[in-house]
């Protein structure tokens, strides 16, 4: 475990939100502000080898990633209204160290790894019993809602984003 990575103990509730312990429901990690969800997988994400199929990931990646800025008070239903803007996902990578079986109920955590002007990126990691099993990141660029093109950060998603805070500190950019 890293300094960046939050302790398998370390949750509590969000006010709003069910306990960490309800699969598929929200909570935030308050010692160091990363957001987890949990959930449980469904039979007919399960292939013959007993593990979720690769493409579920990324499903669960992004529902956590609304969650998150749920909880941050900006949900993506009113990011037209509130910012003029969306954000579309550029770039996604998924490094595995072991699977999501049928019988698990693993949580993503998902954090900012990187601010940038028009775009950010937010690392995630699935936790199973404490031990990280899958990281990745996934990069979104910001476009105008009026689809007139790409667009700096709005100045609220930037403060929603919070702190910068990796999860896979081996990837971070110098």
């Amino acid at each position: 475990m890293t300094e960046t990575e939050p302790p398998a103990s370390a949750s509590a509730e969000t006010p709003g939100t069910a306990p960490a312990e309800t699969p598929g429901a929200p909570s935030a990690d308050a010692l160091h502000g990363v957001y987890a969800q949990t959930f449980v997988p469904r039979f007919y994400e399960i292939d013959g080898q007993g593990v979720m199929f690769n493409m579920w990931y990324l499903g669960y990646v992004d529902a956590a990633v609304d969650g998150f800025f749920e909880a941050r008070g900006l949900p993506h239903a009113d990011w037209h209204e509130l910012l003029g803007a969306y954000a579309h996902v550029a770039h996604a990578e998924i490094d595995w160290k072991a699977s999501v079986r049928y019988t698990d109920r693993p949580e993503v955590l998902i954090s900012p790894s990187r601010i940038g002007g028009k775009s950010f990126t937010l690392d995630f990691a699935f936790r199973r019993d404490g031990e990280v099993i899958a990281t990745g990141c996934a990069v979104y660029v910001t476009v105008a809602a009026d689809g007139s093109g790409t667009t700096p950060l709005p100045e609220r998603l930037v403060k929603a984003l919070g702190e910068v805070r990796p999860l896979r500190p081996e990837k971070a950019a110098p």
